[in-house]
């Protein structure tokens, strides 16, 4: 469950041992879908044009992301839009437009929507999506013309590299194909690159469907318009398309081929590739259970997402159940096996802890502002990626370890230094006990045991770390919560700063920081 959504609740339990893997799996997948993030702003009015200037304002997408992924109802959902928001990156922290929040939501919820979808309507809609238009400069890309302009070839590039295919050749099984002379074989060139930028020429904002208006104001130049552009897909505008041929991955796509259907051809290239499944399957192993899966492993998922069983390619649920059930997830972990598992990123140890402490917002609004600094925060923030590559990269060696000794990847790793160790603690130690801004720790399920030291920690141990706290640990545990010498009748002031201790404790110790 741990690998499946951010925290365990009692009723998560209590399925899962009653009906199996399986079922509780496919229950997660038919819960619907909660409020969006679109929906979410707009109820909280930061849709409003007034003087104050919420359309500009970057923090309510901050709000926006934390509410969802702390709050919100389906959180295996969220977990794996979380997990696919670090494949197909887009940053916020890159938005100079008007209504920055509003353009991170709908991101997101192309995200959460297509989550149990298909992996060729998900890229589809993200391919439109206004905000990766924005981030990767496909809106506004224009055809080329006679004094040299050229179309934008950045989302060409990453759709490519990061998003489907990736750099090298792969086997089925994730591993590099190999030449002649024993190097790698690339997937694609530059000309590869340039042919294909043709494709996503002719697509801009859509300031005209569902509504679209402006409103003229005082404090601004020009007229605000109202929030559509940001949250409709982009509108295909034809003249600004290219017509000259297109010619990758040994594919042709006419000039005379209709704008949007060199789009659809383009993608059907990409999702059939054979690179894509393995691509794929290994990213989100990494991201949910293991940094290096075995190539077998790989391979098994990818099977999956060539075809579900009944000859779906694509099938994202059933790549998420091979993922979750495959017999390397569910292997017990031993003492031997040191590297087997994943770090915990910054942001799913928090949301962790926020679920499990039963943090409410005092005021509804979830004034969690952007946490990427690593001495004094967080150190990761969701939708805040510095770059397109995400938070760290998928072959990420962190230097003179084991680890690298091994010859073995720890992405999360590249998160993980003496600032950000440092940062990290002292957050945790604050926000365990006093929450951020309007958003509190509520520890209702603790409280009435919290003067029961073996019970509080067997209940975190099982919630947190799936009973992985070694037994050097537990004992070091069990003697700092004891100085707090609490009783029944303990204020609950008390109790709650014992339970704070107890939580910071366990974020901070090894046996938490590394999931197996």
């Amino acid at each position: 469950m741990l690998q499946a959504q951010f925290s365990v609740s009692d009723a998560d339990i209590t399925s899962l041992k009653s009906g199996g893997l399986l079922a509780w799996l496919n229950a997660r997948y038919s819960e619907p879908l909660g409020q969006t993030g679109v929906a979410w702003l707009d109820s909280r009015g930061h849709n409003a044009i007034t003087a104050e200037r919420r359309y500009r304002a970057h923090e309510f997408g901050d709000y926006m992301i934390w509410n969802q992924l702390i709050a919100g109802p389906d959180q295996t959902r969220k977990r794996m839009a979380l997990a696919l928001s670090e494949m197909f990156v887009v940053s916020s922290t890159s938005f100079t437009s008007l209504y920055p929040s509003c353009l991170i939501a709908a991101y997101w919820d192309v995200l959460t929507a297509n989550a149990f979808g298909n992996f060729r309507q998900l890229l589809e809609a993200l391919t439109l999506n206004a905000a990766m238009g924005s981030f990767l400069n496909t809106r506004g890309n224009l055809r080329e013309d006679s004094r040299g302009r050229q179309p934008d070839e950045n989302y060409a590039r990453e759709v490519m590299q990061l998003f489907t295919i990736g750099l090298y050749a792969v086997n089925p099984d994730g591993t590099l194909k190999l030449d002649a002379s024993n190097k790698p074989v690339e997937t694609y060139g530059q000309d590869d690159v340039t042919s294909l930028a043709r494709v996503f020429t002719g697509y801009d904002w859509d300031f005209l469907s569902n509504g679209g208006t402006s409103t003229t104001v005082s404090w601004e130049r020009n007229p605000v318009p109202s929030t559509h552009p940001t949250t409709n897909p982009m509108r295909f505008i034809a003249n600004r398309h290219s017509t000259t041929e297109v010619n990758f991955l040994g594919m042709k796509i006419t000039g005379t081929t209709p704008g949007e259907d060199a789009l659809h051809i383009a993608l059907d290239r990409l999702f059939y590739h054979d690179n894509t499944g393995p691509f794929f399957a290994r990213q989100m192993i990494q991201r949910l259970v293991t940094s290096n899966p075995t190539p077998a492993y790989v391979q098994r998922v990818a099977t999956v997402f060539g075809n579900n069983g009944a000859g779906v390619r694509g099938d994202l649920k059933a790549v998420w159940t091979a993922i979750l059930t495959d017999e390397e997830a569910r292997a017990m972990p031993t003492a031997a096996d040191t590297l087997f598992g994943k770090m915990r990123e910054p942001i799913v140890r928090f949301v962790h802890w926020a679920r499990t402490a039963e943090v409410t917002s005092d005021n509804g609004e979830y004034e969690i502002d952007d946490l990427s600094e690593p001495d004094t925060l967080l150190g990761q923030s969701p939708l805040r990626s510095p770059s397109v590559f995400n938070f760290f990269r998928p072959g990420y060696v962190p230097p003179n370890t084991a680890i690298a000794t091994a010859g073995k990847v720890a992405p999360e790793f590249q998160l993980h230094n003496e600032t950000s160790t440092s940062g990290y603690i002292n957050f945790m130690q604050r926000v365990t006990r006093s929450g951020i801004r309007d958003v509190k720790p509520g520890y209702t399920t603790l409280l009435p045991i919290a003067h029961d030291v073996p019970a509080v920690i067997d209940w975190l141990n099982l919630r947190l770390t799936a009973n992985q706290l070694s037994s050097e640990t537990l004992a070091v545990f069990a003697t700092a919560l004891r100085t707090f010498n609490l009783t029944a009748s303990s204020s609950v002031s008390a109790k709650v700063d014992m339970l704070a201790a107890a939580c910071f404790l366990v974020l901070i110790s090894p046996d938490y920081l590394v999931q197996k």
